[in-house]
């Protein structure tokens, strides 16, 4: 890798670390230029997720004063996220790309679409419980923990847009105010990478510059995207993530 690669390397970091802590899908950035560099893409992908480990958990600590209170809900997510992202991790070493890759640019559509429709559909949810007589439930129940496990476990095996995913079931699911709902998406993300990046360790083959310049330009841009995330109305917020969302599909069907 020259010097000029290996700047470019460490920028997408960067940039992958603050628009993971704002949206997600910062894969988008980082995995093209990998692949531009020379890495195979297997190994492109799991060095990625290596380096972006440092991006989550500066993205976590970022969001500490909104992850306030969710202790018990992040536990349960967490759970289902640890689990979905190791089965992730193990099918990107065993299984074809084509049959995955196929259905990635649907689901992203769909997450946008509920993302878009999010407090209507929210609106109309909570006036149907008001007129049954129930109430939300705090933890979103079976359902959302059931999505949260695949939307896990397609983040182990590649996790662009999966910021999007996570917040279009959450904000559908839960009567929760936005940016404490990216909050729980940014540990989330940690959870994944980090089950994920544990697992490459020992079963696949890992460019560990690469990891070392992502992991740098990550943990930098992860704080940065902390500051500017939680400054972000929900309409500003909900519009950032449909534009990456658009974003990412769009380089998945031409890539």
């Amino acid at each position: 890798m020259t010097v000029w690669e290996a700047l470019a390397v460490f920028g997408a970091g960067g940039a992958a670390g603050a628009i993971n802590v704002v949206v997600g899908s910062g894969t988008l950035i980082t995995f093209p230029v990998l692949l531009a560099v020379g890495l195979p893409p297997v190994t492109a992908n799991v060095s990625n997720t290596l380096g972006l480990v440092p991006g989550s958990l500066s993205g976590a600590f970022g969001y500490r004063r909104e992850l306030a209170g969710q202790g018990r809900r992040i536990r349960r997510f967490g759970a289902a996220a640890l689990a979905g992202g190791l089965i992730g991790a193990a099918l990107l070493l065993v299984l074809p790309t084509d049959a995955f890759d196929a259905i990635v640019p649907a689901l992203i559509a769909v997450a946008l679409v509920l993302v878009v429709l999010q407090p209507r559909l929210a609106a109309a949810l909570r006036a149907r419980r008001a007129r049954n007589g129930t109430t939300v439930r705090a933890d979103g129940g079976a359902l959302l923990l059931t999505g949260l496990f695949f939307a896990s476990m397609y983040g182990g095996y590649f996790g662009a847009a999966q910021g999007v995913i996570y917040l279009s079931l959450m904000g559908l699911l839960l009567s929760e105010d936005l940016q404490r709902l990216n909050a729980v998406k940014n540990v989330l993300a940690l959870f994944v990478n980090g089950v994920a990046a544990l697992f490459f360790l020992f079963a696949a083959q890992i460019d560990w510059l690469a990891v070392v310049l992502i992991a740098a330009g990550s943990a930098l841009g992860g704080l940065i995207g902390a500051r500017i995330g939680r400054r972000l109305p929900p309409a500003v917020l909900r519009g950032v993530i449909v534009a990456v969302g658009i974003a990412a599909i769009t380089q998945l069907l031409l890539r």
